[in-house]
């Protein structure tokens, strides 16, 4: 069934509704796909061959009914293990919630099944998503499938890798900083960061909760478009979600005309410290962006120098309070309760187990900005500069339409190469973070490979809060004009399955 791996998630959902393929023989074929090339790239943690083809069978009874389902109906994807799943564990890639069982659904898992995708299983990602490199699960290291040495980016990495490997056609993620925005660039498919409350966070297991966004992965725009369109929507259980209509981004990524965009390059995020082959796609893409009628601008935000520094005072503090749950005593792991030792020391012994050295780290960081005397120095001071962040992105926004950057400074590192190095780690979301601090949509697309080392490079693209079409709108401008002119970047992919 190399013809369905191989097809779109739009072909293949419109193939299931008129009966060329069912969603049983799809969900198969890439069950099978999984059980081939798993092996090589750890992209799942959790894979549910029965669940699967049971939600299958019952898209194609629904469908076989007459029912009305949504474009996406019967199509397989890969899910994040920082969303709730009352089928299959929930672990966040952490041994403190080993084989936890959630009762219940996030909301996001919820829309999936109401849209009819069938979840293959769920996929590796950096321990309670706090990671750019997918090294810091405590189960597994997942593998770029453009260079099996290399990473796959993260937190989200699991999802990148799963969907570049043609193990799903789409896949879910998070973006706390950057968490899908990076991946998706370094393993050269689209990934998109939806406007702060466009997307539900309830049944999301919480990193940061004033950044924490679901998001979309898929091999083209038009698919990200359409699983961005599934799940988004106001959700009164999330207080943090926006009550408002969903961006046309499928329109848009349909549309894909640039002629009359004002497109601002950031200058903060374009600087002689990167990587010179994505400097040099990135450049050519603001280029041909221009030459298809577009408005090019350098624009300045200055705070943007001090974002790195910020999120990394608020991320680690937000999740030091939200991972205060995980005290042994509800549910979870629990370490040495053997009667003689009281409820306290159980605690500690458990985190001590329970959580990586990267969630220690964060933990660390984050208890001590929220310190006595300390708070206003640390936490506050970074809270005054994420307002400085959004009045810059609001002020170019009044002279643009959408500012543009590489997504990342580099291409795919090699594993390991900065596991003992958290700072130059944490630089790889060096142009992602200031979208997450202001709270705005943004995207990263394919814009070719990188010379050096032939690796994919990522496109960002960000718009104002609730303007998530137009970064959807630029994005398919891209990758139409560079399919002209180049082919399709994933078939330099080792791991693509080609048309039949």
């Amino acid at each position: 069934m190399s013809d369905v791996i191989s097809m779109t998630a739009s072909e293949l959902g419109a193939a299931i509704r008129a009966g060329e393929v069912t969603s049983e023989q799809a969900t198969t074929a890439y069950l099978d796909r999984i059980e081939a090339v798993d092996g090589d790239i750890n992209a799942f943690l959790h894979v549910r061959r029965e669940t699967a083809l049971a939600q299958a069978r019952d898209v194609d009874a629904r469908l076989a009914r007459g029912e009305e389902l949504g474009p996406l109906a019967g199509v397989p994807i890969a899910h994040k293990d920082v969303f709730t799943t009352s089928d299959m564990p929930t672990t966040a890639a952490s041994k403190m919630l080993e084989d936890w069982q959630p009762p219940y659904d996030a909301t996001v898992t919820a829309r999936l099944r109401e849209a009819g995708l069938v979840i293959l299983g769920k996929t590796n990602m950096d321990e309670f998503a706090m990671g750019s490199s997918t090294e810091n699960s405590a189960y597994k290291v997942t593998r770029n499938p453009w260079d099996t040495a290399r990473i796959p980016g993260g937190s989200s990495g699991g999802s990148s890798a799963a969907v570049a490997a043609f193990e799903a056609p789409l896949a879910t993620g998070t973006d706390t900083g950057g968490s899908i925005r990076q991946p998706a660039a370094v393993c050269g498919l689209v990934g998109g960061k939806p406007t702060y409350g466009g997307s539900s966070r309830y049944g999301l297991i919480a990193f940061a909760s004033s950044l924490d966004t679901p998001g979309p992965f898929a091999r083209n725009v038009l698919d990200a478009a359409m699983l961005h369109e599934a799940f988004s929507g106001h959700d009164p259980r999330d207080s943090t979600s926006v009550d408002a209509p969903v961006p046309a981004v499928v329109e848009a990524a349909r549309n894909g005309e640039v002629e009359g965009l004002t497109i601002g390059v950031v200058k903060e995020l374009d600087n002689d410290g990167f990587q010179e082959g994505v400097r040099r796609r990135f450049r050519e893409t603001v280029e041909l962006l221009e030459s298809l009628g577009a408005k090019v601008v350098e624009v300045s935000c200055p705070s943007f120098d001090a974002a790195l520094s910020a999120y990394y005072l608020i991320a680690p503090s937000e999740a030091s309070s939200n991972l205060a749950r995980f005290d042994a005593m509800r549910y979870g792991l629990r370490v040495g309760d053997d009667g003689s030792r009281s409820a306290e020391e159980v605690m500690s012994l458990t985190r001590a187990q329970g959580f990586g050295p990267e969630v220690k780290r964060r933990i660390m960081l984050g208890t001590y900005a929220l310190s006595s005397g300390y708070y206003d120095a640390y936490y506050g001071s970074a809270q005054q500069v994420r307002t400085l962040i959004k009045r810059d992105f609001d002020a170019a926004f009044e002279n643009v339409d959408v500012l543009v950057s590489p997504t990342t400074p580099s291409t795919a590192f090699p594993i390991g190469e900065r596991s003992d190095d958290p700072v130059s780690m944490y630089l790889a979301d060096l142009c992602t973070i200031p979208s997450n601090l202001a709270g705005n949509a943004s995207l990263s697309v394919p814009c070719g490979t990188a010379p050096e080392d032939g690796m994919p490079v990522g496109f960002q693209i960000m718009a104002p809060a609730l303007a998530d079409d137009r970064t959807y709108r630029v994005a398919a401008a891209v990758e139409r004009s560079l399919a002209e002119r180049d082919g399709a970047l994933l078939e330099r992919n080792p791991y693509a399955v080609a048309s039949a």
